[in-house]
């Protein structure tokens, strides 16, 4: 099959599969758009959201729905390392086996990441960067395609630990949850106290979820597009000689070329899922929230105005 079909395949497709989604989750097409395309491009998501906004369905639907292995690990302040990973055990002939932690699946939700202490955070590390997990000295590769799609309470709320930065920067999409619109709410509320359960048809095998990445990755790139992306992640870098007096005013750090790279890598799938055949301008501002909102750390002055990284990358898009 020619790219050019390929990616008519992929937007009908879909399109299914959002149905398929729809069929569990209400509302929040926003947010489910930003997984898929992070889906589709190899990279890792962190949903920000209060408890109660269907974080964890929602990342088992879509598991669902595109045919993935899928394993939920509760973070807890008591979780060690080894719950994630695995460990080795002597078996019955004295020899070490390794026993295989809940992380060698296809997607891992990582529930409430943020409640356990960053020597626990840092298990995933190597898991989101290498595709791998390294055990006394022996390394295990994961299955592919492989994701970690974690979910975070805000970090406002009582017992929470901050992630590094490292790990932030290591997820492709920060996706807030708001939360759902009365009509939303009714229709969850009738939906979730009925006898009724619907069923879900995976549509993918992890195969075909690989071509779809190898295929985001051909499409072409117009120069300008590349580099109105990179001058996009330089303008917010206080500490860059042009960088503007708004940027100097509210932000403290701003984003590593990883987020260049994921702006790219986004508007290729955005473009490919809308049926276009290489990314424009328009395609990098539709992913660039999701991208930059982890990667901008503001300062006390832009917090004490009540300035949000969204407002920050809004006005740097305008």
């Amino acid at each position: 099959m020619s790219d050019v079909a390929a990616i008519k395949a992929l937007v009908e497709k879909n399109k299914v599969l959002k149905q398929e989604i729809a069929k569990i989750i209400v509302g929040q097409e926003e947010v489910v758009d930003q997984i898929l395309l992070s889906v589709y491009t190899g990279g890792h998501s962190l949903l920000i959201g209060v408890p109660g906004l269907a974080k964890t369905l929602m990342v088992n639907t879509i598991a669902s729905a595109l045919g993935l292995g899928f394993k939920r690990i509760q973070f807890t302040p008591d979780l060690m390392p080894s719950d994630i990973l695995g460990s080795e055990v002597l078996d019955q002939n004295r020899n070490f086996k390794f026993i295989k932690g809940p992380i060698f699946s296809n997607i891992v939700l990582a529930d409430e990441i943020n409640r356990t202490p960053p020597k626990t955070q840092a298990a995933l590390l190597e898991a989101m960067q290498e595709r791998a997990v390294t055990i006394a000295g022996n390394q295990y590769k994961l299955d592919l395609p492989y994701y970690v799609l974690a979910t975070q309470n805000p970090i406002e709320q009582e017992g929470t630990y901050p992630l590094p930065e490292a790990q932030l920067d290591r997820f492709m999409f920060a996706i807030e949850l708001k939360y759902p619109s009365i009509a939303e709410e009714i229709k969850v509320v009738k939906e979730t106290t009925s006898d009724y359960k619907h069923e879900i048809t995976p549509l993918f095998t992890p195969g075909e979820i690989m071509d779809i990445q190898h295929l985001v990755r051909r499409i072409p790139v117009p120069d300008n597009v590349v580099e109105y992306a990179v001058k996009l992640v330089n303008s917010t870098r206080p500490n860059q000689d042009n960088a503007s007096e708004f940027v100097k005013q509210f932000i403290d750090w701003g984003a590593g070329p990883r987020a260049s790279q994921n702006l790219i890598l986004g508007a290729k799938a955005h473009a490919a899922v809308n049926g276009k055949f290489s990314p424009d301008i328009e395609d990098v501002k539709a992913v660039s929230v999701g991208i930059l909102r982890h990667r901008i750390i503001k300062n006390y002055k832009a917090e004490a105005e009540g300035i949000s990284e969204e407002d920050i990358i809004r006005k740097l898009l305008s």
